[in-house]
């Protein structure tokens, strides 16, 4: 019973300390934006709903920056951004995807959104056990917000650009390989570890002004182009780090495991 009470003692005391509210609210307003998603995707305003979850990642992006740059970060803040992301970029993109135009699929766009969301659920699931070992420079997996942005300006793409839908197969295609991209080992750049205090060569500068300049003149197109190269980024970099290890093995007559048998 004593070491009972021992551990529920230390299980509670980070918590009776109190908790950082600015991050906190951050957080909550990503948890907001999440649900305001779904009751737009309720009143069948899929194009606001995509907007939330855009406006969900600014906040996301945010509570993080913050608690790094105030040092509150916290087991607890750790926690409640994983749930919090749950609901945003979990629920709210499958459940907008399906809507939008994976419903006349029936069983096939319904269980193509629940795997996204279950890979989505696994991805925050593994990233909060192994976060004590990363470096920090790098994502095992895509990340849950750059999957619910490909989805969110898709919609915005199609409904402000086109007016039109998306085929349903095309849908249900990128919705299945975003999940399994979530799940997988690919890395991916840790976006969130940028220190914007370093000095950089002009012409990167002017790369950021210029990419900055576009994102304010044409977000919808942007949006895209941004959250589609970095969803790309990793299996292109996988598939040339995979080369490149090859050509290696090969100059250097490495024998196969066959070979060795």
């Amino acid at each position: 019973m004593d070491s009972e009470n021992k551990y529920n003692k230390r299980k509670y005391a980070n918590l009776k300390k109190g908790i950082h509210i600015l991050p906190s609210l951050f957080t909550t307003g990503n948890v907001f934006c999440g649900f305001y998603a779904f009751i737009a995707v309720f009143n069948d305003q899929h194009y606001v709903a995509a907007w939330a979850i855009v406006v969900a990642i600014i906040f996301d992006v945010l509570d993080g920056r913050v608690a790094r740059m105030t040092k509150t970060t916290s087991a607890f803040g750790a926690q409640y951004d994983s749930l919090a992301d749950i609901i945003s970029f979990g629920m709210a993109p499958a459940f907008l995807a399906y809507s939008w135009v994976m419903k006349p699929f029936n069983r096939v766009g319904w269980m193509a959104a629940f795997l996204f969301l279950l890979c989505a659920a696994l991805r925050l699931a593994r990233f909060n056990i192994t976060k004590p070992d990363v470096k920090g420079n790098h994502f095992i997996g895509l990340p849950t917000p750059a999957a619910a942005a490909v989805l969110a300006s898709l919609v915005i793409g199609f409904e402000d650009l086109f007016s039109a839908r998306i085929n349903p197969v095309v849908m249900v295609v990128v919705v299945y390989s975003l999940a399994f991209l979530m799940v997988s080992n690919i890395k991916y750049p840790a976006m969130k570890k940028l220190n914007f205090k370093k000095r950089v060569v002009f012409p990167r500068f002017l790369f950021v002004v210029f990419f900055i300049y576009v994102l304010a003149i044409i977000p919808r197109i942007a949006l895209f182009v941004l959250s589609f190269s970095y969803t790309v980024m990793g299996p292109i970099a996988h598939l040339i780090s995979s080369r490149k290890l090859k050509n290696i093995a090969v100059t250097e007559n490495i024998p196969s495991p066959s070979e060795k048998s």
